[in-house]
């Protein structure tokens, strides 16, 4: 798939070799949403946001779901081996250092389905408020990542205890895990933007 698959906005790196963010919107965002703030958070690394393909309403989204929380699991594999092929192609013509993802909700998500199925095109990934409502399969190749999740005690979208199932998922797979909880909903709160500038922080 050509690395222009997707509407996206993109920052090149300032030096060659540097890393490269991808950034993931949530349900009704755009490459916009996380663009800046990627940018804050690592200004010297090159940076893809691509919009999701998929209209819910008139809402951009990665993937099709039938109702809250149920996907179309038939969907999100076609988008995401469609997604990876894009993330492959960018990261071929920026050869980067490292490969960092950070998503929020259903761009999280679609960012774990990546990772779940093709494991070698992230080092580090930023989960913010993802729902998994599924059993992954075994995965020894992601033996080593490194992953953030994020999460609200109260998500009304994320049920607490899924969250904490994909976790343990992840640490059973040699993933170095870390699940930062605050004690509201699905909104993004500033504890979790002081733990995400930590866990990026060269």
């Amino acid at each position: 798939m050509p690395a222009d698959s997707y509407q996206n906005r993109t920052h090149l790196a300032a030096q060659p070799g540097q890393a490269l963010l991808f950034v993931f919107h949530g349900t009704g965002g755009d490459e916009n949403q996380f663009f800046d703030f990627g940018r804050q958070l690592l200004p010297e690394t090159g940076i893809v946001s691509p919009r999701g393909d998929v209209s819910e309403h008139g809402a951009s989204r990665f993937f099709r779901r039938t109702g809250e929380g149920v996907y179309d699991m038939e969907d999100l594999a076609t988008r995401t081996d469609a997604m990876a092929d894009f993330i492959r192609a960018r990261k071929i013509e920026a050869r980067p250092s490292k490969v960092i993802g950070l998503g929020y909700s259903n761009g999280a998500n679609i960012l774990a389905s990546v990772m779940l199925k093709h494991p070698g095109l992230f080092n580090e990934a930023v989960l913010m408020h993802p729902l998994i409502p599924w059993q992954p399969a075994p995965q020894p190749g992601l033996a080593g990542k490194h992953v953030l999740i994020t999460a609200g005690q109260h998500d009304p979208i994320c049920p607490p205890s899924l969250t904490q199932d994909f976790a343990d998922y992840l640490i059973s797979q040699g993933v170095q895990t870390e699940l930062v909880w605050h004690p509201g909903g699905h909104e993004i709160q500033q504890n979790e933007i002081a733990a995400i500038q930590r866990f990026v922080r060269p």
